[in-house]
């Protein structure tokens, strides 16, 4: 398996994997699936930002993708970041989200970044939180009802890690 950064050329591929996880699943709490364009400037927003985007290729093709984001838009929470992974769904429990969180954890580490932040969509989501909780994440709370989609009320759990020196020291400050 091959953690790269995603390249343009990853989208088609990064926009059929979340339109999945959109169209069947609830972890994300978007209704319509967004487009390749759609993709692409969300993917240079986070680039923008300095954040990494990575995908997980095997035999040239990408299994999942990962990327982090600042947890709020207001420059207080550049230190703080949200991430997200998707998977493949004939990948999934193949290890392949456990190894792009790794490296995610690593790139934002070194891009300055000291907690990270999971915002699950639906606390029944177990295969999301298992993974944070096997990457250290804990889990600070649970908002209920918060989201609509299939037909019913799902609720938005939080999970926090630390990374580095967390809130130890002040963080690295540039002009």
């Amino acid at each position: 398996m091959l953690l790269r950064n995603a390249t343009d050329a990853d989208l088609p591929a990064i926009q059929l994997i979340y339109a999945h996880w959109v169209n069947h699943g609830t972890g994300s709490f978007e209704l319509t699936p967004p487009t390749v364009d759609d993709m692409l400037m969300r993917r240079a927003d986070v680039l923008a930002k300095g954040m990494p985007y990575l995908v997980a290729e095997v035999a040239g093709a990408v299994q999942g993708f990962a990327y982090a984001n600042w947890f709020r838009p207001r420059p207080a929470y550049r230190f703080s970041v949200e991430n997200s992974v998707y998977i493949h769904p004939e990948a999934c429990r193949g290890g392949v989200a456990r190894l792009l969180m790794a490296e995610l954890m690593t790139r934002c580490e070194q891009a300055g970044a000291r907690q990270m932040i999971a915002v699950i969509g639906d606390s029944a989501n177990t295969g999301s939180i298992g993974l944070h909780t096997v990457m250290g994440f804990r889990h600070i709370g649970t908002m209920h009802s918060t989201g609509w989609k299939f037909d019913r009320w799902l609720d938005t759990v939080f999970m926090q890690r630390q990374l580095g020196a967390g809130d130890s020291s002040a963080p690295a400050l540039t002009s």
